[in-house]
């Protein structure tokens, strides 16, 4: 069990890790082109929902 809750806590940590790059890139490319703001949020949107989606597959159904 404790097994589980360290890999969870890492896909945790990594996510977080992972969504803040993706918001700090997001907000520079939108410094560089402010008109392809609308573009940039919606894969931004689109991505940080796939990094909680790995969390949360690693969380509630992997088990070890």
């Amino acid at each position: 069990m404790a097994t589980k809750a360290i890999a969870v806590g890492l896909a945790a940590l990594g996510g977080g890790i992972g969504i803040g790059i993706l918001g700090s890139k997001a907000a520079e490319a939108t410094g560089r082109n402010p008109g392809a703001g609308t573009p940039i949020l919606v894969t931004s949107i689109i991505f940080a929902a796939l990094i909680e989606g790995l969390f949360i597959f690693s969380a509630f159904v992997v088990t070890y």
